[in-house]
């Protein structure tokens, strides 16, 4: 006899679970694939009784609607994309939910992809995401590879990019410029009447880089300069994306290198606090010996003590009005016209700076 090799109880091929399909919502609800269509796109043209039958249906089967074979020929997938450096980030995430928020409305969904700073890891996620045929394209920054403007150019769909102010966008762009985030920084300090001034960020160098942040930088060492104010306390020191410890290793490099430094900016509050820290690790009082001045306005900044004194920028309607744009353009249809929105910035005064007389 030949032998079964099949454990007792195995499932017949017929048996094995399986997606369902909107054949078997419209066979259990009694009704066509006609209607079962209409119920997902436009139910008010569904008697309510029909319509009841048929979500009953689409939830008892936990059935999904394939929204991807419709758009084959409409281009309507009901995706946005939108690509960030990192997911780690409270700026960022507020980004993705302004954005979101608008979104929903018109019944969009974000697809998101993080790069990590790396810009060939950014050209990598956004051939997947074309892949998925969004109708727009949200990311972050100015600098990006040249292929990567092709795709983007060749993908004839919405492009914005978003958290700098790009004088030749790839299409739109919706920020603050990150350079004078830093000369708005040096001059607050410069104000405050410090001349020995300090600064700490990521290295420019390398394949992972922040581009804004090095802007900030280079804006808050031209802004020194001009004001015939050394700039060689300026430190770049690790690799983005930066952190609490980025902030105090870069802080302890800065005071081994300029133990006469009397304010320091930090291209971002992460830095800051980290700064903060290591200051108050040393007994270094703040702002007594040292001011300290950071960039984005964290909810952390707020608690540590002495509060961060910040450069705040609004990141959640940055998001909203995005979403907005893109909705307008979807709309309207009209991209011959380039759209550059500057969302402001303004400087938060609390308690981690002080001044020289």
């Amino acid at each position: 006899m030949k032998s079964d090799n099949k454990p007792v109880g195995a499932p017949k091929r017929s048996s094995v679970a399986r997606r369902p399909t909107i054949s078997d919502v419209s066979q259990l609800a009694g009704v066509s694939r006609m209607t079962v269509s209409r119920v997902i796109s436009d139910p008010e043209l569904v008697l309510p009784a029909t319509r009841e039958r048929v979500n009953k249906a689409i939830a008892d089967l936990g059935y999904v609607p394939d929204r991807t074979a419709g758009s084959l020929s409409s281009r309507r997938t009901g995706f946005i994309a939108l690509i960030l450096p990192t997911l780690t980030n409270a700026n960022f995430a507020a980004v993705a939910h302004g954005l979101t928020e608008v979104l929903r409305e018109a019944d969009y969904h974000l697809l998101i992809a993080y790069t990590e700073y790396d810009m060939a890891e950014e050209e990598r996620q956004l051939r997947n995401l074309l892949a998925r045929r969004p109708e727009a394209i949200v990311l972050t920054g100015a600098v990006h590879q040249r292929t990567l403007s092709r795709l983007l150019i060749a993908a004839d769909i919405p492009i914005i990019e978003i958290a700098d102010l790009p004088q030749r966008p790839i299409e739109h762009a919706i920020g603050f410029s990150n350079y004078q985030v830093g000369r708005t920084a040096a001059r607050y300090l410069l104000n405050r009447g410090f001349r020995r001034i300090g600064a700490v960020g990521g290295s420019n160098v390398g394949d992972v880089i922040d581009h804004r942040g090095e802007e900030r930088m280079r804006g808050f060492e031209e802004e020194l300069e001009l004001a015939g104010v050394s700039a060689d306390r300026v430190l770049r020191h690790g690799q983005a994306p930066v952190s609490f410890s980025h902030g105090a290793t870069a802080m302890d490099e800065l005071l081994r290198l300029a133990p006469d430094v009397e304010a320091v900016f930090a291209v971002s509050d992460l830095s800051a606090v980290g700064v903060v820290m290591e200051c108050q690790r040393r007994g270094i009082r703040i702002p007594e010996d040292i001011s300290v001045i950071g960039f984005g306005d964290f909810e952390i900044g707020k608690e540590i003590n002495p509060a961060l004194t910040t450069i705040h920028v609004d990141f959640g309607a940055l998001g909203q009005r995005t979403g907005q744009m893109i909705l307008d353009l979807l709309t309207n249809g009209e991209r011959d016209t380039t759209h550059i929105v500057d969302v402001g910035l303004r400087i938060v005064e609390r308690d981690s700076v002080g001044r020289r007389s």
